[in-house]
């Protein structure tokens, strides 16, 4: 009786509750392979000072184009005092800006579609074929990439000229001489790249066009190009990101008629004054169509230099 009483007296331990989902919940542990917590914040702290240097150009160019001349001109301020668009409109009367924009979109657009064409066909023939003097070919398209480009701007304009006054075919001075300069660049990448993008692609998918009745050329825009559409986007984006922002040969190229973009933009700089908030507006005009194809074909862009670069 007297350990009933004593049991009675004692207070009641209540069993755990059982979580809401019916399992116990279970402590939640560190892999074993997790970096330790100084080397996260570490990696923070490191990757928000690159944003901020990164993204520093890009504020002191927006809030320089939407400043007066009076303010630009004078000492930086982090926060404008007045904010106007003005310069966004004066940019298209103060230099003709917009002939400049369709030479660009011209010649851009010429240089990646001949650089995508003529990279396929030779980085298909590469790839599958075994004939004499491909390797002989493989390294001297690889060696190009060695030498700065301005080693070929004397060499290409005295071709240039000396073409126009045998034949009269004017090169200098056309779009169409400066898409060829321009193909020396993108072409020997284009065709390395995408070898080994086409090297990935099993042989069997050709045989099997084969047996269906297509030949080499049926089965390169059948099978080959739609399985390597990555590798020839990066591709496509590469050529034309190098021919929209080249600056050396477009300045020795071309002329009043034929001037792109990146050479067009020096026509804000006067004898008496420089438009520091049309220049900045128009810096950013003009990259919108290529950071808008980045943004687009990204994904592409980042799987096809992947598997480009390991095969």
């Amino acid at each position: 009786m007297a350990d009933t009483a004593a049991r009675a007296s004692r207070p009641a331990v209540r069993a755990p509750r059982p979580p809401v989902g019916g399992r116990p919940r279970a402590r939640r542990r560190a892999s074993p392979t997790a970096p330790p917590r100084s080397f996260r914040w570490a990696r923070r702290i490191f990757l928000t000072a690159l944003t901020g240097f990164v993204l520093l150009p890009v504020y002191v160019m927006l809030s320089s184009s939407l400043k007066p001349l009076r303010d630009v001109s004078g000492g930086f301020r982090w926060l404008p005092g007045e904010l106007t668009v003005r310069p966004y409109l004066d940019i298209w009367r103060t230099v003709p800006l917009a002939h400049y924009f369709v030479n660009s979109l011209i010649v851009a657009g010429s240089a990646t579609v001949c650089s995508v064409v003529i990279a396929v066909g030779a980085a298909y023939a590469v790839s599958r074929y075994r004939f004499r003097g491909r390797r002989v070919f493989t390294v001297t398209v690889l060696s190009t990439q060695m030498f700065p480009g301005i080693l070929f701007l004397l060499p290409l304009f005295l071709l240039y000229v000396n073409i126009g006054n045998a034949t009269g075919v004017a090169l200098y001075g056309s779009r169409g001489g400066l898409v060829l300069t321009y193909l020396t660049f993108s072409l020997p990448f284009s065709i390395w790249m995408l070898t080994g993008y086409f090297a990935s692609v099993p042989r069997e998918l050709d045989e099997a066009a084969y047996v269906d009745g297509c030949g080499a050329l049926g089965a390169l825009l059948r099978v080959v190009v739609p399985a390597a559409l990555p590798g020839i986007v990066a591709v496509a984006v590469y050529a034309f990101m190098t021919a929209w922002g080249e600056v050396l040969f477009a300045s020795v190229m071309t002329n009043d008629t034929t001037r792109t973009l990146s050479v067009g933009l020096q026509g804000y700089a006067t004898q008496n004054d420089v438009y520091w908030n049309q220049v900045m507006a128009a810096s950013l005009v003009v990259s919108v169509p290529v950071v808008a194809g980045f943004l687009l074909l990204q994904r592409f862009l980042v799987s096809g230099l992947t598997a480009g670069a390991v095969k």
